[in-house]
């Protein structure tokens, strides 16, 4: 099989193997010729285990002298320094043990000529901004433990519900409410906050999945400062509404910046 030629896409990032270049978010990004070279390698035959006598075989001719295993142990490490991608939960590069690796990444492949013409539809990832991974997992999993914090407190002081004075009449409507959207919170938040700590990789297209009604889940809770205006004032309990409205939608860019190629 001849040797592919072009830009492959994936993810935020591009790989131009004619030019050699790795971009991410159309920024060329520096990776070094025998980790890009793997790299390619692993690019053309997407989905396919590349072992590592075959590697070697490609990248280091038999009369080379070079510590093999050490050398290409480094690239590959070097390539997932550089996509941010992890051994234990691989996005791009997955390890098979005792045989190679392969890349385990969507890929579009693209000609040079195409490339050079504008698109009319933008890579979306592409619209991200720029940012540490490590950075973006951690608000998204501050988020999730506010809304615990939400959810326990209002569990534990749900007696008070029973107490709002604007809303006598309701209040058993409401509190059943609270308790409903408090018990169905409360494991959703936990698996979203041991996803994202355990740095899952499908997190992306699983919160995708559930966007919808947990949106309608967070736009309840926006309501809920509401409950206690009498106590805290009306400026201060809209301001907290419409802070919380916004939540949700922050929580969706924050898994597409640190799940481009799921979300």
């Amino acid at each position: 099989m001849g040797r592919k030629s072009g830009i492959a896409r994936f993810g935020v990032f591009e790989a131009d193997l004619d030019a050699r270049e790795l971009r991410k978010q159309g920024r060329r990004i520096r990776l070094q010729d025998q980790p890009f070279a793997v790299l390619a390698i692993l690019l053309e035959r997407c989905g396919r285990v590349i072992s590592r006598e075959e590697l070697r075989e490609k990248l280091w001719p038999a009369n080379t002298f070079v510590d093999f295993d050490h050398s290409l142990n480094t690239a590959v490490n070097k390539i997932r320094e550089t996509l941010g991608d992890s051994a234990s939960s691989p996005r791009f590069v997955e390890t098979i043990a005792r045989r190679g690796y392969r890349f385990v990444g969507d890929i579009q492949w693209q000609t040079p000529s195409a490339a050079n013409t504008p698109s009319r539809n933008p890579v979306t990832g592409e619209e991200l901004p720029k940012t540490n991974r490590g950075l973006t997992r951690s608000l998204f999993a501050l988020i999730q433990i506010m809304y615990l914090v939400f959810y326990i407190e209002a569990l534990f002081h749900w007696r008070g519900v029973d107490q709002v004075s604007w809303a006598d009449a309701g209040s058993p409507l409401i509190l059943i409410l609270v308790l409903v959207t408090a018990g169905v919170g409360i494991p959703v938040r936990f698996y979203l906050l041991s996803s994202v700590g355990f740095d899952h990789a499908l997190l992306g297209q699983k919160f995708r999945r559930i966007f919808i009604p947990l949106l309608l889940l967070d736009e309840l809770w926006a309501v809920t400062p509401f409950l206690i205006f009498d106590r805290i004032g009306f400026g201060p309990a809209f301001a907290a509404t419409a802070a919380l409205l916004y939540v949700p939608f922050a929580e969706r860019t924050l898994v597409r910046m640190a799940y481009p190629q799921e979300a």
